[in-house]
């Protein structure tokens, strides 16, 4: 009898961790886009290596105004790529302070390798031409979620 009772078990512990915990939590980031103007951003958190890695692969779509917060918690060289993910995205390498160091576009399941120039703590995915498109550049300002600043505030 116990052994009908461990697929049952299981069965619904599984259906109970997709049921209740499906939706991830956001945060905002804001940024300074061209004229100084403010620009909200919600994110999903990726702060551990599991997550990282993970990132965004596997998904269909990504809400117009969501992205995905990768905190390195240290300066990191490591760069990005596409495999598995088949939303057309950008990356926007963010320094410790919260400066936008580079912004590059990702192909859709390309296993090319993006890098920043320098050494970042951060990075920003969003779907592809989101900066641009709110005037977000190379040397503009993020203001990161309290919990995840390691800079001045």
């Amino acid at each position: 009898m116990a052994s009908l009772r461990t697929p049952a078990l299981l069965f619904a512990l599984a259906l109970f961790m997709t049921c209740s915990g499906g939706d991830p939590e956001l945060e905002t980031v804001l940024f300074t886009g061209d004229g100084g103007q403010r620009v909200e951003l919600r994110v999903e958190i990726a702060d551990t290596s599991q997550e990282m890695q993970r990132g965004l692969m596997f998904r269909e779509s990504l809400p117009k105004d969501q992205g995905m917060l990768f905190d390195f918690g240290y300066q990191s060289e490591a760069p990005f790529w596409m495999k598995d993910t088949s939303i057309p995205l950008s990356v926007a390498f963010i320094s410790a302070d919260g400066v936008i160091l580079n912004i590059q576009d990702m192909q859709p399941f390309s296993t090319d390798l993006h890098k920043s120039p320098q050494p970042y703590s951060f990075a920003v995915e969003v779907n592809q031409g989101w900066f641009g498109r709110h005037g977000v550049r190379e040397g503009s300002s993020v203001q990161l979620p309290p919990s995840h600043r390691t800079g001045p505030a």
